[in-house]
């Protein structure tokens, strides 16, 4: 068994690139995945960027803001965002801070995950049909951010108490 260490004293001082006031640590990469921590200072960003990889972003602490394409949205502590590969993502925060785990999954058994592109390393076979897919790559993932619970300060006072 390997215990992998993330968390403070085990941070790279430099986030991604593109990113200021971000630091980050790999916890595991391999052909399928690459799983990181990534902590977000007041004030900080990781500038619009895009990947070939299905991205799960998961905020597990704090708080800020993520965008995927043109679309811009707060994201809190137990939510998460699926950005899909090939679309411009990025997040940052305004005067709070936020930490998240971040999950880039390659695209099934025969593509790998490597230096943040994909791979693909045979056909692919449609299963359901029992043959290849005809372009050997699969479908590109749609996707959007989840609509966010209003908080207690959102609600209108004169519709009664929410909870």
């Amino acid at each position: 068994m390997e215990i992998r260490r993330f968390g403070p004293g085990h941070r790279k001082a430099e986030g991604p690139p593109g990113s200021q006031g971000v630091t980050g640590q790999v916890i595991h990469s391999d052909g399928g995945a690459r799983i990181s921590e990534l902590v977000f200072q007041r004030y900080a960003m990781v500038s619009p960027h895009s990947n070939p990889n299905t991205t799960l972003f998961v905020v597990i602490s704090g708080g800020g803001y993520v965008q995927v394409g043109t679309e811009r949205s707060r994201i809190n502590h137990g939510e998460a965002v699926v950005l899909p590969p090939d679309l411009p993502h990025g997040a940052f925060t305004d005067g709070s801070e936020m930490r998240a785990i971040v999950i880039e999954l390659g695209h099934g058994g025969d593509a790998r995950l490597l230096e943040g592109r994909a791979v693909e390393v045979g056909p692919k076979a449609d299963h359901s049909a029992g043959g290849p897919i005809a372009s050997g790559r699969p479908e590109r993932a749609q996707g959007s951010l989840a609509e966010r619970p209003k908080l207690r300060d959102e609600y209108d006072s004169s519709e009664g108490e929410p909870w």
